[in-house]
Order: C-alpha cells, then structure tokens, then sequence
C-alpha cells in the first residue's frame, strides 16, 4: 500500500516570533502597534503601586528580563501581551484606589436660611459667605433652596424689602449619604445646582458644581471593578 506523504510548505512555517496553528497554517505574531510612551506609561504606573518586575512578570507569564526590556523600549512586545499588562495594572489600581465619595468632596462649612427669613437677609448672607445657592431649612428639615438667579429676580421688585425667603422658595435639593459614590454625582448635579450630605438624618455638609471640579482635579471618580 503506497503511503501518502505530506510536507509542510513554506507558506505554514511559522515567521520569528509567530505559530503554526492547529490547521497547520502559519500565524504571524502581532506586534504592539503604539510608540514608546504607552510603555513608558506601563512602568511609571507598576512603580507608583509598588508592584516589583517579578510580580507583574509572573501575573502575564512572562520572565522578569524580557518585561524588564520591554520597559526599556529594547524590544518589541505583542499586542496581547500589551493588553494584559494594562488590564493587570488597571485591575491593580481599582483594588488599591478607593471610590471617592461625596464625604470626600463636601465643604463642611453648611450655610443655610429659614424660610421666614427676609429676602435682604438672604442677600446679606450669599454675599457675606460667597455663596451662589443656599438650603432652606426651617426646624432642621429641609423645605426648599435659594438661588442667586431667584434673589436677584426678587430683589428687582418694588416689595422686594418686605418679601421673604418663603415667597420665592424654589426645589429642596437632593440630599445623601456622606458614602454615597461621587462617579453618580454628574448627572444629579446636572440638575440641581447642589446636593446635600446628611448622616443619620442631621445635615453635615454641601456638595457644589465647584466642589465636583475640585474633585475631579487629577482624580478620576470611575473606577474599573476590580476583576
């Protein structure tokens, strides 16, 4: 019986640094397609969280010498491995980085006005503390706000020396929890000028647009869940 012998062409060996698949087909590796300093990023982030080369080495499967010439831009990684050194680091960094919280961004120094109160007096208040909004709070329960944009229209009036806060009450703002996550604040500060923060139901703190920026300042509120 002939035996029917089959060679493998030259078209299916593998190239440097590919495979030869389960077909037999020839697989050419994919290079990292971006410049150095996506690599340059990979290493200032493994030592701002303490991880040593042998650890990140370990975690994708690869020798500590050939990440630690990959760091030094001396040879080219895959695109693969590229990408499971970023998810490494960014499951890394989503363990050790808490959530900011809305405790974390409120301004403790709580201004607020009774509904009684004169409009002047309100007036007085926004300008003495710098204020743009302010909760109105009558018996420590929150009853509506005042903004800027309502006491000046109010202001504007022939009665406005006799008009009270009360008379140009606009919506209570929300009010949360101190551990409420700051990443769910845009959208809620999209719609009202400020949120408070209350615990156990006594009122601790104020949560501005301004105090979101701050915030936001080289912070990032979303974090990856760690995997």
């Amino acid at each position: 019986m002939a035996v029917r012998v089959h060679y493998l062409s030259d078209r299916r060996k593998p190239r440097p640094g590919g495979h030869v698949g389960a077909n037999g087909m020839a697989y050419a590796r994919r290079v990292f397609p971006g410049n150095m300093d996506t690599l340059t990023e990979i290493r200032r982030r493994r030592l701002a969280l303490g991880i040593s080369l042998g650890d990140i080495a370990r975690a994708v499967g690869r020798s500590d010498a050939t990440l630690s010439r990959i760091e030094r831009g001396q040879i080219r990684p895959s695109y693969e491995l590229v990408q499971r050194l970023l998810g490494y680091l960014e499951t890394q960094e989503g363990l050790t980085t808490p959530k900011l919280t809305v405790g974390d961004l409120m301004s403790r120094s709580l201004a607020s006005i009774g509904s009684a109160s004169l409009l002047v007096e309100a007036a007085q208040r926004m300008e003495s503390g710098g204020y743009s909004q302010l909760p109105v709070v009558d018996d420590g329960r929150v009853v509506g706000s005042l903004s800027e944009s309502a006491l000046l229209r109010a202001l504007g009036q022939p009665t406005a020396r006799r008009a009270r806060v009360r008379d140009v009450l606009e919506t209570a703002y929300p009010v949360v929890d101190e551990n409420f996550p700051a990443d769910l604040l845009p959208p809620v500060l999209g719609r009202y000028p400020a949120v408070l923060v209350a615990h156990r139901g006594e009122l601790r703190g104020i949560v501005t647009k301004a105090d979101l920026i701050r915030g936001l300042r080289g912070t990032p509120l979303h974090r990856k869940p760690a995997a």
